[in-house]
């Protein structure tokens, strides 16, 4: 039988252990108002690269280089972050009326604890480059070309203003690496981008292009705004939306082949993509 000097022992290690969770917790709450516990920890970066595989890669690709639905997490600035609490806040929440879901609703991966969320922002912020230097194009003239002589905002949106058929396109220039945006214009079909949000799908509508035959002989070429297995909803060219019963319908093929034509060199040069880019970078950095 134990005595009572044993007793108060037991206690007292039993209140220090206590005492340790309670302050352990407390420290990891303080962190998550304050900078990453974890920070410059080449172990916890290496960790937080496993995690981020599994949990982030799938939108933000490889690398965090970004991928077809979430963006790159390389630049040193980010659109909806700043510090490295607001970034524990986002993975911990996700982004309200965006792809970004809360920590363990995506249904890739598992919940995340504390510790390996901070591990996967360790992860990002090694994987973060300086500041790019300022785009060497002509704002100004980028404008011109995009809303005139360059046909961007008949298909695109940038500020309110253009078409609905592709992307909106108003923050591509903070979210989007300069040769992700390069590549897009010269061979939009290698990646087709993710588009239109809805708040009950999980991920965005994927911009796939689609021609379909009516009954009546009609053929319709455009963009897939939703589909299910009975309907599809088209956005064709001139933003005419048609929704249709694909078992009355002739003939309805998919393609992975994008609406938005190859811009070349001849079409639009180097230059002037330069000018469109830096017109673009302005307007997503705001």
């Amino acid at each position: 039988m134990a005595s009572t000097r044993d007793r108060i022992g037991l206690r007292v290690l039993v209140g220090l252990a206590l005492g340790l969770a309670v302050s352990l917790a407390a420290t990891w709450s303080r962190a998550a108002d304050d900078r990453n516990p974890l920070a410059g920890d080449p172990k916890a970066a290496k960790a937080g690269e496993y995690q981020f595989r599994i949990n982030c890669a799938l939108c933000h690709g490889l690398g965090a280089r970004g991928g077809g639905r979430g963006p790159d997490l390389t630049g040193a600035q980010k659109k909806h972050t700043h510090s490295d609490a607001e970034m524990f806040q986002v993975i911990s929440n996700g982004i309200a009326g965006t792809a970004m879901p809360a920590n363990g609703t995506n249904g890739q991966g598992v919940g995340m604890t504390d510790e390996e969320i901070w591990q996967i922002i360790a992860y990002i912020r090694s994987q973060e480059v300086k500041a790019a230097a300022q785009p060497s194009g002509n704002a100004a003239h980028g404008k011109e070309l995009f809303f005139g002589d360059g046909n961007c905002s008949m298909c695109h949106m940038v500020a309110g203003k253009g078409g609905r058929v592709g992307p909106e396109l108003t923050s591509v220039g903070g979210s989007r690496t300069r040769e992700a945006i390069i590549e897009s214009v010269r061979d939009p079909s290698r990646r087709l981008a993710w588009g239109l949000s809805e708040a009950t799908k999980e991920f965005p509508q994927e911009y796939e292009s689609v021609t379909v035959v009516t009954a009546d002989g009609k053929k319709i070429k455009g963009v897939t705004l939703n589909e299910d297995s009975f309907s599809v909803q088209i956005m064709n060219m001139n933003e005419q939306i048609f929704l249709l019963q694909k078992d009355q319908l002739r003939s309805f093929q998919k393609s992975r082949e994008s609406v938005m034509p190859k811009y070349d060199a001849d079409t639009l040069s180097d230059k002037e993509l330069e000018d469109i880019l830096a017109f673009l970078i302005g307007v997503g950095a705001k």
